[in-house]
């Protein structure tokens, strides 16, 4: 389905007309800014969030909406917020966790290994950073024994704000496992008691900065590991390419890349050890 047709089917819903004009100027203005490469699939929700922004800033037309991103950092910045696609939760593809706890730790601590630098890049609001951060204070790392800190990245400043807050509905703690519930939560009281609180020992391991990851990255190596999962899929092959290669560019020898189930290395494979599962050994 290309954009017109994507279009005609939304036509009769429309508040504001949105042409396949618009939508062309969108696809390329995300994939030159951020590397995000929006289908025509993604038509009626690109309509639809940013239908969202127009009538909270009271414009009326896309192309006035285009002009004041152009102008505007603050809506420049809602409108890539906008875009951005923030699915997530905690311990999700639990498999990757589980070779941290029984697989990475123990060798760490085999090693006698002391500094552990971890990103994830990717962050949204924060649920991946956090699982982390559990797993590491459940397995006894996040004491005054061990450097462990956590790089936290997104492109969306508003998801990063929740991250930074630590705060969730206590529906989320169905998918933590007990140990690193205890160890990495607290339930609320009183009136706060629907919430789940992150505890401050694990917060303070986790630094949350906004980052474009086709942009320079600011930190640097070697990292220990890298979780980016199921955010390459919403860039171009050859971007992919680029993200994993640089990610190999960071790891030190023996550090792990994770990415999504869905997500491959491609060319990158020779690399790399596969260990299965999504999971990448650099030598």
């Amino acid at each position: 389905m290309d954009a017109i047709q994507a279009l005609s089917q939304i036509e009769e819903q429309r508040e504001f007309e949105f042409t396949a004009d618009d939508f062309t100027y969108i696809q390329e203005f995300m994939l030159r800014e951020t590397g995000i490469s929006l289908s025509e699939r993604k038509t009626s929700m690109v309509y639809g969030r940013l239908a969202r922004r127009l009538r909270r800033t009271g414009i009326t037309n896309f192309r006035d909406y285009f002009a004041r991103v152009n102008s505007d950092m603050d809506e420049r910045i809602a409108f890539v917020n906008a875009l951005t696609t923030n699915k997530t939760q905690f311990f999700r593809e639990k498999h990757h966790f589980d070779f941290l706890t029984n697989t990475m730790v123990p060798e760490w601590q085999s090693q006698k290994k002391r500094r552990i630098r971890i990103w994830s890049a990717g962050c949204s609001t924060g649920e991946e950073p956090y699982t982390i951060a559990s797993t590491l204070a459940a397995s006894g790392l996040l004491t005054p024994s061990y450097d462990c800190k956590i790089l936290a990245t997104d492109l969306d400043t508003q998801v990063l704000e929740v991250g930074r807050n630590g705060t969730y509905g206590i529906e989320a703690s169905k998918a933590i496992p007990a140990a690193m519930l205890h160890h990495g939560f607290i339930r609320g009281k009183g009136k706060k008691q629907e919430l789940l609180k992150v505890k401050p020992s694990v917060q303070q391991a986790i630094t949350f900065k906004q980052l474009n990851l086709t942009a320079a990255w600011p930190h640097k190596g070697p990292l220990d590991a890298i979780f980016c999962r199921n955010v390459m899929i919403y860039f171009e092959k050859d971007m992919q390419q680029q993200l994993i290669y640089r990610f190999w560019e960071k790891l030190g020898s023996g550090g792990i890349l994770f990415i999504g189930h869905s997500e491959s290395i491609g060319q990158m494979g020779s690399q790399f050890e596969n260990l299965g599962q999504t999971m990448f050994r650099k030598p």
